[in-house]
């Protein structure tokens, strides 16, 4: 049985509870969590149950099916159709009944319909101003954050303000756009450290900020990761010497270690497809041509497969490295 804020409201305003007793309750219930949960688990919520799945699936029926209606009459219709549709849903399944993946279905539909719909306004894509377009994403993510205060919609809505400063820039400075894999860089430094923050705020990993940070971090890998094995060539040549297959490694370990200290896994990920890219073309080279892939596959998900096993000691030791203070704003050992 599992008892929510609106039951524990409900018995105090019965007389059943007082507010001290309602806070003492949440209090040891927060403690005991605190036991029972491991902090370095990286959990977030997606999914509370098959009805989440359910009801996420007839929300993306809706939403086709209402684009679809509206697009008949102009595509723009259509697109601000579903922005008005995802609006509506989230005011029930979101804001009432807090269901976390059609929370995400929905956010994710409202904040990509809006820019949408006015980029078909403008008669095409091509055509619309990339500026202006990410401007209203911003928005329609800033607007459904103070209503329904969805952990994705951060993410969402600084991916999107960081499109609006580089199509900016860009536009203001034309040759900006020989720099676009330095400014990637700069954009993934800048959500990384926004996440880090997030994650300052809950080091237990107890709270829906732990989530805000979770979406922070899988939207800031890609935008660091790339950046780093771009300069390394590895995907821009038909071969890999050792030397840079060296590199790559390196470089993981070096990515893999900062996914020990904050706990975080969302860097790994994303690199692992250039690991591989660069581990299957150096077996290639050396005769290994049917297999190649999947000995690469093999050696590093065997690889990673040891690594989760030892994940919790392997934090220890590299958490003994770093100076207390430093320490003190990572997640704790369980």
């Amino acid at each position: 049985m599992y008892y929510t804020e609106e039951d524990i409201a409900s018995a105090i305003e019965a007389g059943i509870f007082t507010e001290e007793t309602a806070s003492a309750f949440r209090d040891h219930v927060a403690k005991d969590k605190k036991r029972q949960t491991p902090v370095d688990g990286e959990r977030f919520r997606l999914v509370t149950g098959f009805n989440d799945i359910f009801v996420a699936i007839a929300c993306l029926l809706v939403l086709v099916s209402v684009g679809w209606i509206g697009a008949a009459a102009a595509p723009w219709i259509g697109a601000i159709a579903v922005s008005a549709a995802a609006w509506s849903l989230a005011e029930f399944f979101v804001r009432q009944r807090r269901m976390a993946l059609p929370a995400i279905v929905l956010s994710l539909a409202f904040i990509g319909s809006i820019p949408l719909g006015w980029a078909l306004l403008a008669e095409g894509i091509r055509n619309a101003s990339l500026v202006a377009t990410s401007a209203s994403a911003s928005f329609a993510a800033w607007l459904h954050w103070r209503r329904f205060r969805v952990p994705i919609t951060i993410a969402a809505g600084t991916g999107t303000v960081l499109a609006w400063v580089i199509a900016l820039l860009i536009m203001r400075y034309p040759e900006a756009k020989n720099w676009l894999i330095a400014l990637t860089f700069m954009a993934g430094l800048t959500v990384f450290a926004l996440a880090l923050r997030w994650d300052a705020t809950d080091v237990a990993r107890l709270t829906w900020r732990s989530d805000v940070a979770f979406w922070l971090h899988l939207l800031a890998a890609p935008l660091l990761v790339h950046p780093l094995f771009t300069s390394l060539g590895v995907l821009s040549r038909q071969t890999t010497s050792i030397g840079q297959v060296i590199a790559v490694m390196t470089l993981y370990m070096g990515l893999a270690l900062i996914a020990l200290c904050i706990d975080r896994r969302a860097l790994m990920v994303s690199a692992l497809a250039y690991v591989l890219y660069a581990f299957s073309t150096l077996l290639k080279q050396h005769g290994v041509v049917s297999l190649n892939l999947a000995v690469a596959a093999f050696v590093i998900g065997s690889a990673l497969l040891l690594l989760s096993a030892l994940w919790h000691d392997s934090r220890r030791h590299v958490l003994k490295l770093l100076p207390l203070a430093v320490r003190k704003r990572f997640p704790p050992l369980r």
